[in-house]
């Protein structure tokens, strides 16, 4: 069954047939397109363009539609254009006649547009609750660690802080991530159905009615936009890219931290797999995973711009390429949420070897600096003075706060005993992250 086809005197091309058909990836939105649907039928009856019994026929119908696939006893198959052909193929199969006036004052453009816009909110929904859960696994680690570790800049230790504060710098990240996702539901709250395949019905309908009935805030504002209109696809896909770039990040330390080179931490077994030819490996592959999948969800959001780019008022078939990119995004993201959570909540950190390299990464040689202005020397000739100490440590392997006062006063006669509580490590965290953490 076709949803089209009275005017063409000649049957459609078997190759042509096969490249236009989307129900194979489409069908995943049965339930929306169900939904959409009901909501339909509700209206029409309210607005008299079918009777009681009409709707009731139809609504039940769809309700049994439902039913059967979830239960397994409809699959999902057959030859069927798209996901829209399949429900009105087995509505009228199932009630006849009357299922063919489903579709009266509806195009099946509104149609996708509401089934697509529907599904979107759904996942957006589920995305911004997988990162609060996300967030909640990051922070319960973060306080249950507080020690100190190396802050990197250009990869090079830097300055001492805490895993605890670094770690939180991936739950604020995660944060925005939330918000943005949030505002991205707020934008696409509007209900495209109604519009018909650009210009609106000639029938009397209330487009207020389906829109409450779906749940959403109004009915779009214009019927060729509302029809034509995937920036809340690609909104999402980019909230979903810049969500990916952060959990890359993170994966991106996992890895590293979990080296043999670094030894911060320890993957646990569930989300690490082995070596076939080696039998000494664990490898962090949640975490690379995770890294490499980012590319993917950037190529979707690519993909769909590069599709919307040229295509004029109103809709165009090559809008159907939204799907599957969408689809595989939204899949994405979940998955690799949910890994990266399991990842940290089993996470071991190893305190003991973060402080090691806090010791050995002259990491309090910017509080020098600072003890010497605070001394009066200006802070250009600090850095100096606190770069020749720092040549000096490591020409007789030591670190800074092991030299004796004797040593320090050889290239300044500013220092005094002092400096060696200046620059405990403790302390320079307790006037610095631990002060102002929130």
């Amino acid at each position: 069954m076709k949803l089209w086809g009275g005017r063409f005197r000649k049957a459609e091309n078997s190759l042509m047939e096969e490249f236009n058909q989307s129900f194979g990836y489409d069908k995943i939105l049965y339930k929306k397109d169900i939904e959409g649907s009901l909501a339909h039928v509700f209206m029409q009856v309210k607005c008299g363009l079918l009777t009681e019994e009409e709707g009731k026929a139809i609504e039940d119908g769809l309700l049994g539609i439902l039913e059967d696939i979830e239960n397994g006893k409809l699959p999902l198959e057959g030859d069927y254009e798209d996901i829209h052909t399949f429900t009105e193929a087995n509505l009228i199969k199932r009630i006849g006649d009357t299922g063919k006036k489903l579709h009266t004052a509806r195009s099946r453009n509104d149609q996708v547009a509401v089934d697509m816009r529907l599904y979107a909110k759904e996942k957006a929904f589920e995305t911004a609750e997988l990162l609060s859960e996300l967030k909640s696994t990051i922070k319960k680690k973060a306080e249950e660690n507080p020690c100190i570790m190396p802050g990197y800049t250009h990869l090079q230790r830097a300055q001492v802080v805490t895993f605890k504060h670094h770690l939180m710098a991936y739950y604020n990240m995660f944060d925005r991530d939330e918000k943005r996702i949030k505002n991205a539901i707020e934008i696409l709250d509007e209900c495209p159905l109604g519009c018909g395949a650009l210009a609106g019905t000639t029938h009397s309908i209330d487009r207020d009615i389906t829109s409450e009935k779906l749940g959403f805030k109004k009915p779009v504002d214009n019927f060729m936009d509302g029809v034509s209109d995937r920036d809340y696809l690609l909104e999402l896909m980019g909230d979903f890219s810049i969500i990916m770039m952060h959990l890359s990040r993170l994966s991106e330390e996992l890895v590293l931290w979990s080296s043999q080179e670094f030894r911060f931490v320890e993957i646990d077994d569930l989300y690490s797999t082995g070596s076939s030819i080696m039998p000494q490996k664990k490898n962090p592959d949640g975490a690379e995973l995770i890294r490499g999948k980012t590319g993917r969800v950037y190529g979707n959001l690519f993909g769909l711009f590069t599709v919307m780019k040229g295509i004029p008022l109103a809709y165009n078939k090559d809008m159907q390429e939204d799907k599957e990119g969408f689809f595989d995004s939204a899949e994405t993201i979940s998955m690799c949420i949910r890994i990266m959570s399991g990842m940290i909540e089993t996470l071991k950190v190893r305190d003991d070897n973060m402080k090691k390299a806090v010791k050995g990464g002259f990491l309090n040689a910017t509080e020098v600096a600072d003890y010497l202005v605070k001394k009066g020397v200006a802070f250009r000739d600090a850095h100096g003075i606190v770069g020749n100490i720092v040549i000096y440590c490591e020409d007789n392997d030591k670190a800074i706060e092991e030299l004796s006062l004797e040593e320090l006063s050889g290239f300044s006669d500013v220092f005094d005993e002092s400096i060696y509580e200046f620059i405990d490590y403790e302390n320079i965290l307790d006037k610095g992250i631990k002060k102002n953490l929130r």
